[in-house]
């Protein structure tokens, strides 16, 4: 059995594109934790929970902290926001 504990905190958003939006958001803010690992955030619907949409890229970094941009987005990957 693994050592690792994921905790699912149900939020209710009003469509994909602003579940991801609103997982970016808390995801960011508490990425100050240690024990937060952004690159695993996933959205799903309600009543198929088994679909699940990344929120953040998932590509560890040189240090091993992960990208912290949108799934799927242009350009190469960053440990900052872009302005």
């Amino acid at each position: 059995m693994s050592a690792r504990f994921v905790i699912h905190l149900p939020v209710v958003a009003a469509d994909l594109l602003a579940a991801q939006r609103l997982a970016r958001v808390v995801g960011r803010w508490i990425a100050v934790l240690p024990m937060m690992d952004p690159g695993e955030m996933t959205v799903s619907d309600e009543d198929m929970q088994f679909v699940r949409h990344r929120v953040f890229c998932d590509v560890r970094l040189a240090g091993g902290r992960r990208c912290v941009l949108r799934d799927g987005h242009d350009g190469e990957c960053a440990r900052r926001l872009r302005r």
